[in-house]
């Protein structure tokens, strides 16, 4: 009933048609004669940009060839015997079609899948399979057609001052140059140099976050899971790496233990070897990980762009490395709009860049790209006299979210050992240039919520909530 009233529709009701028939497949359709009245209605369509008339689609169900005398007879019936109901509500119309195309789908998928697991299907593995269901069960009709600049004045006023979801850092400046945090559906890299800090920094805001109650994916492809979970846990312990590996069993459980009571996020350490993974295979583990752990990440840290596999440069383009990697930082980004989560990722300066404390976008090895497609690009600088200090200087670089002359240098406190950054004194970033007398102003005297001022930093490390367990 529902299949006939489908294609009836498509005929005799335009609205319905321009608001259907993009979600609606020929293999949908069980009775074999509407499916051919349905494939041929589809050419017709495609080539003419509008639906046919009765007749127009008798004339070309009689150019099908794969038509015998009784099933022409009973096509031709069956296309006879449409009609329109003028009595049937719109809006129902559309919701059970809606209904019919998400079943439908889930049936073949669920259909495919079985051919999948039994072998028959040599175009997709299993690991296709979780990707299947979710596109099926994710069917809707997209009722939007853009935004009406008149008519949506209204919304777009509460756009203008709606506050945007953000994640912030435990590093006072990180905030203040991004507006706050990091939004979800966004992608931040890291620019440094070899052993530059990349890891170190992302290890410390994966463990801030996760103390924060944000669900954390760590996808490292340079080390190993459990390197990346050991310098997580010297951070989050507030103990050397040497030291963390000098813990007796107990102690180092009893730490845990109290990590865990203050925990209310979670963390995924995920290893893919150099080279091998694309955003692929990022899905297909953030699909397992929904559906095995109900795991949802709030934020992704990939180690690093530049070692990723492409999804969609592949063979002899990989030798363009601009292109690759472009693809690669597309990808990624488009990653984070999908699974609506902020990505936090590195990449590595150029030869000109080491060794230069003044780093620009130009410094940016291999593509360019990355930089057309990143919202936010920071780079970490590190030199002998920093170094001496346990300092690392962070450079703006490119920043969607706010004004690069607000504070496009500073300085944060670092202890290699820990794995832990910090806030420093207001003092520390006297004489570093691109921050104005204005911005200091404003840097001495940021408000707490309850409208006292506060001053900038302790002059010491000021870990985020696990920091000093023992």
């Amino acid at each position: 009933m529902i299949e006939t009233t489908v294609i009836s529709n498509l005929i005799f009701n335009e609205d319905y048609y321009r608001k259907v028939y993009p979600y609606i497949k020929g293999d949908y359709f069980d009775d074999g004669s509407l499916k051919k009245i349905f494939n041929t209605y589809s050419t017709y369509v495609d080539e003419y940009k509008q639906p046919p008339s009765i007749e127009a689609l008798k004339i070309s169900l009689d150019k099908r060839k794969d038509l015998n005398e009784d099933s022409y007879k009973d096509i031709m019936g069956t296309v006879d015997g449409l009609q329109r109901d003028e009595d049937t509500n719109f809006d129902f119309l559309v919701s059970e079609t809606e209904k019919f195309c998400q079943d439908k789908d889930l049936f073949n998928s669920i259909r495919k899948a079985i051919l999948i697991m039994d072998g028959e299907d040599q175009e997709n593995d299993k690991g296709s399979i979780p990707n299947l269901l979710s596109d099926s069960l994710g069917i809707s009709f997209d009722t939007s057609v853009g935004h009406d600049f008149i008519d949506d004045s209204e919304s777009r006023y509460d756009f203008y001052h709606r506050k945007e979801e953000r994640m912030p850092f435990d590093i006072e400046l990180l905030n203040k140059v991004t507006k706050g945090g990091l939004p979800r559906k966004s992608m931040t890299v890291l620019l440094a140099t070899t052993g530059g800090g990349k890891s170190l920094v992302k290890c410390h805001a994966a463990a801030s976050y996760l103390m924060t109650g944000k669900n954390v994916l760590y996808v490292t492809m340079e080390m190993a899971e459990e390197r990346i979970a050991e310098r997580i846990d010297a951070n989050m312990m507030d103990v050397t790496l040497d030291e963390l590996k000098l813990l007796p069993r107990d102690v180092y459980n009893k730490r845990m233990d109290r990590i865990k009571s203050k925990c209310t996020g979670k963390l995924v350490v995920k290893e893919y070897p150099t080279g091998s993974a694309h955003v692929g295979h990022f899905r297909h583990l953030l699909n397992e990980l929904k559906m095995k752990k109900n795991f949802e990440p709030d934020v992704i840290f990939i180690d690093y762009l530049n070692i990723c596999a492409s999804s969609r440069v592949k063979g002899a383009a990989a030798a363009n490395s601009y292109t690759l990697v472009k693809s690669i930082a597309e990808e990624v980004r488009g990653l984070a709009m999908e699974y609506n989560c902020a990505v936090v990722t590195s990449s590595q300066f150029n030869r000109d860049g080491y060794g230069n404390s003044d780093v620009d976008l130009t410094n940016t090895s291999e593509s360019m790209g990355i930089t057309h497609t990143a919202d936010c690009i920071l780079g970490l600088v590190t030199t002998e006299e920093l170094d001496n200090l346990g300092q690392l200087m962070i450079k703006q670089l490119k920043n969607r979210w706010g004004d690069l002359g607000y504070y496009r240098r500073f300085v944060v406190g670092i202890d290699r050992s820990k794995m832990q950054i910090y806030d420093l004194e207001e003092s520390a970033q006297k004489g570093i240039g691109g921050t104005s007398a204005a911005n200091t102003s404003s840097f001495s005297n940021s408000s707490n919520d309850s409208g006292a001022t506060t001053p900038f930093g302790q002059g010491k490390k000021t870990m985020f909530s696990a920091g000093g367990i023992s």
